[in-house]
């Protein structure tokens, strides 16, 4: 190693070892006995030649380890970035996979299995506050079997999913209190038994991790209550039992459990990072490595087809393929055209790119505060400029110079985690490696679509006025969908505004949201339905026609039924969203229903069995279960490297159901004739549109159409009667599955 070389890596090492202390004096390193790494065995290729390097990159970067003549590292390296994180072990063409250590400069390190970039099978994990992870891994996310020994002393030992405790564990407090039980999203929920370190107890059930229902309070000398419990005075019902002998307990009463005994055991909340090391940027791909890209662009199925660079520098032939993240659901023709360099909104999407990767980046608050809508402050915005060169702030980009707004950061930062929406993902969808795709033309309101290349989330362009309803709105919308985790109404992630300098001078408002066709299955057939009439059938000839069409109410053929369990809940979720949405003078919102249909095909009557495993919704589905296990093997490793494959089965998404066909005695009979024929099919359905209130333009639209038309047939209708209509129309075409 060269004298200047050795220099400014042993200083870099001091300052990195200075924050680590403290986390390298609890691990011991994997690394003392490190062989050569060969390539990955299912790349089938043996013959890459190797030599020992050691690069300093023009961004301050350092590597230093084995290096493929095709210009990336493979074999065993260290790669130190400027910003003090570091990765050191194994590499395969290019990404961090196999045994390795990564470490960050807070003094957080992660030690075990990598695949394509991601912590991924077994792996350590501890925090700079000395909490310790040790179990299984898929996708940055602790998934499976795993132990936490927080830093307070606390241990939780048991089953995760997505990063939090869920499925059968049991919590140990350092003041010796233990649960053992079910637990769902990072709560004890479902049947468990909470001993107290005095020795009485609570057996019974928990939701949201609080005693809820049937359950039994018992003290160590064998007098207990017995009965329903809740929070809520109105929910508890409960009896006292004394001991034999009797022992009087006069001092305790049941409301005791929730206001002094819980608030003993608070579950503690993990450490997270600020970024994984999937979402790190290697200097090679940007500007020092023409080989590789050369090799990338080689590769590639879409040669020539919507490359890019993207605004940090690296390199994406816009397919999503080639750093084993993206995803392709199925092979149905993909809607839009990819935002390549040269297309008019090239500017456009690295500025918002860039914005996403600067508000979600941001330092939040150590916890999750408790928001209430009375709190919430709609008119709370943070403004963020963008200069080409750089600044304290924001990176160096390839842009215009631009400004950036965040519209109520807090509040949509909040609702993402009630979405379970993680930080690394969103960011790496929103603004990783590949281009966005624009759709390719705009919707009735004039206003562009665009989304993201594993089809998670849709961006759309919005008017000041919608801007003002969404505002308007948020403090009732946020106390919703808390309050309903299985509403239908569309998911907001979050609010920005680009104004762009330059030739440009134009401001850009918009919204993201959730794509409710994020999914493996193909859909075959989307429809928009609001239950009116008048204009609510396609206007394209049968042979233009296709999967990716979007058809109307007078489209439909089909009753949608739903066993029975799901149709309960589907008439009282649709009912709670509609009244949210009468109750707030939104109007002219639509169901949007998916439909893919299954091989199998029933032809005759609704009692038919199906034999097909692949098309029996009592086979896909639980009635009594609103959720079901990923669909991918603990073995099915690249399945389980999808995220699309971790996809629940709840109200709306992947439900199993059948689908009767009708016929229309007249062309504006809005319901046809059920038929008789049945298929089986797999729904994805949503209420989407949510931001049309029933202003003075909606106003003259209802008079000057109910000159023309009968006036309950059109479309802009008062909230109250549209959402009547609306109601009455979805109950006639979805209905219960006998």
């Amino acid at each position: 190693m060269s004298k200047e070389l050795a220099g400014i890596l042993k200083s870099f090492e001091v300052k990195v070892k200075k924050s680590q202390a403290a986390a390298k004096k609890r691990a011991v390193s994997i690394f003392t006995t490190m062989s050569v790494a060969h390539v990955d065995e299912e790349a089938g290729d043996n013959t890459t030649e190797v030599s020992h390097v050691e690069k300093i990159f023009s961004n301050g970067d350092i590597y230093i380890g084995q290096w493929a003549a095709e210009n990336f590292p493979h074999g065993d390296g260290k790669y130190l970035w400027a910003d003090g994180c570091m990765y050191f072990g194994e590499w395969c063409k290019g990404k961090m996979n196999g045994k390795a250590r990564f470490s960050w400069p807070c003094g957080a390190t992660y030690e075990g299995q990598f695949k394509n970039g991601f912590m991924h099978d077994e792996g350590t994990f501890t925090g700079s506050l000395n909490d310790t992870y040790k179990g299984f891994w898929v996708m940055n996310q602790k998934h499976g079997k795993g132990c936490t020994s927080y830093a307070n002393g606390d241990v939780f030992e048991g089953e995760w999913r997505k990063g939090l405790q869920d499925g059968q564990g049991t919590y140990q407090w350092n003041s010796g209190h233990q649960y053992v039980g079910q637990w769902r999203k990072g709560k004890m929920n479902g049947n468990g038994t909470l001993i107290w370190g005095g020795g009485h107890r609570y057996d019974g059930t928990w939701e949201a991790g609080l005693p809820k229902g049937n359950g039994t309070f018992r003290w160590e000398d064998g007098s207990f209550y017995v009965g329903v419990w809740g929070k809520d005075l109105k929910e508890q019902n409960v009896k006292f039992y004394p001991a034999t002998p009797p022992v009087s307990h006069d001092d305790w009463e049941p409301r005791q459990l929730f206001s002094v005994e819980m608030n003993e055991c608070v579950v503690s909340e993990d450490e997270s990072v600020s970024e994984f090391p999937s979402d790190k940027v290697f200097s090679w791909l940007s500007g020092e490595g023409k080989n590789h890209k050369r090799q990338i662009r080689k590769g590639s199925r879409n040669e020539n087809k919507g490359g890019r660079q993207s605004v940090d520098g690296r390199v994406s032939n816009g397919d999503g393929l080639e750093d084993g993240v993206g995803v392709r659901p199925h092979s149905v023709e993909r809607q839009g055209i990819t935002i390549g360099k040269g297309h008019k909104n090239y500017e456009l999407m690295l500025n918002l790119q860039l914005g996403i990767r600067h508000s979600v980046g941001r330092p939040a608050p150590t916890k999750s505060p408790d928001v209430k809508p009375t709190a919430i402050d709609t008119e709370e915005k943070l403004w963020t400029r963008f200069p080409p060169e750089g600044s304290k702030h924001t990176p160096p980009h390839q842009s215009c110079d631009f400004k950036w707004k965040d519209y109520c950061p807090l509040i949509f930062r909040t609702l993402r985690t009630l979405f379970d929406v993680d930080p690394a993902d969103y960011m790496l969808s929103i603004c990783g490696n590949d281009a966005l795709r624009e759709l390719s033309s705009p919707g009735k309101s004039g206003s562009f679509f665009y989304m993201t290349n594993d089809d998670r989330y849709m961006i759309k362009t919005m008017k000041k006025s919608e801007v003002k309803v969404l505002k308007r709105m948020l403090p009732a919308y946020f106390e919703h969908v808390k309050n309903f985790e299985n509403t239908l109404v569309t998911k907001f992630f979050g609010l920005h505004c680009v104004k762009m300098g330059g030739a440009t001078l134009r401001k850009v408002r918009f919204v993201i949201m959730g794509n409710l066709f994020c999914t493996e299955v193909p859909i075959s057939k989307r429809f928009d339905l609001k239950g009116s009439s008048i204009g609510r059938i396609t206007d394209k000839p049968e042979s233009e026609i296709n999967a990716n069409t979007t058809l109307k109410d007078l489209d439909l053929n089909y009753i949608f039924r739903l066993q029975k369990d799901w149709f309960q809940e589907f008439c009282r979720q649709v009912e709670k969203d509609c009244d949210f949405l009468e109750q707030e003078r939104i109007m002219d919102y639509s169901l949007l229903v998916g439909i893919s249909f299954q091989e199998c095909k029933q032809e005759s009557s609704a009692d038919e069995g199906c034999v097909s495993e692949s098309c029996s919704p009592k086979e896909n589905v639980d009635s009594d279960s609103k959720e079901t296990t990923p669909r991918g093997s603990s073995a099915d490793t690249d399945g389980a490297l999808n995220p699309t494959r971790w996809a629940s089965v709840r109200l709306g998404i992947n439900m199993p159901a059948r689908v009767e066909s009708t016929v229309r005695s007249h062309e504006t009979q809005l319901v046809g004739e059920p038929t008789g024929e049945f298929q089986n099919v797999v729904l994805f359905f949503g209420i989407i549109d949510i931001l049309q209130d029933y202003d003075m333009g909606k106003k003259l639209e209802h008079a000057y159409k109910s000159f023309q038309y009968d006036p309950t047939a059109i479309s802009a209708v008062d909230p109250i009667q549209y959402s009547k209509r609306f109601r009455d129309f979805i109950f006639n075409v979805f209905k219960e599955d006998g």
